[in-house]
């Protein structure tokens, strides 16, 4: 898998300014990528991932992820933010969310394994500070298919 996030799933703007406004988002972004078939589905699963627990990591990052029939490839979304209210792990406003797409057959080790690059990935204050000032969709989408895929 040489790229699991193209520039064109890269979003450097949204008027979200909650957390179901962002996984909405970001579902109906992977329906237009034709990523996914059903984008209340797809927020639905995101939603059901966040009530197990909050996916707000530190740093301004929350990697929301879901795994769903209505997916049909793994993939990746990222959108910048204007500091959302999001439970985080150092409670600080998530200024970027790095959302994973898995599909119900694929979930499990794959999914684990996506989800524990990009959690290595945000350990690295180089890459927070890479994503959170890069000013194009191309350089995020580098950093994090650098990440994900080495």
């Amino acid at each position: 898998m040489s790229e699991i996030i193209k520039d064109t799933q890269v979003y450097l703007e949204c008027s979200a300014t909650t957390v179901d406004e962002v996984l909405d988002f970001l579902a109906a972004k992977a329906v237009e990528a034709g990523l996914a078939d059903d984008k209340d589905k797809l927020v639905a699963a995101f939603q059901e991932r966040e009530a197990q627990g909050t996916t707000g990591m530190v740093g301004g990052f929350a990697i929301p992820h879901a795994k769903s029939a209505t997916i049909h490839e793994p993939a990746v979304l990222a959108v910048k933010l204007d500091n959302v209210e999001w439970e985080s792990m150092d409670h600080a406003p998530i200024k970027m969310a790095i959302a994973l797409l898995m599909p119900d057959n694929e979930a499990g080790v794959a999914h684990l394994k996506t989800l524990s690059k990009v959690a290595v990935m945000l350990m690295n204050e180089q890459s927070r500070v890479t994503l959170l000032d890069a000013a194009d969709a191309a350089s995020i989408a580098q950093v994090i298919n650098d990440s994900i895929t080495e």
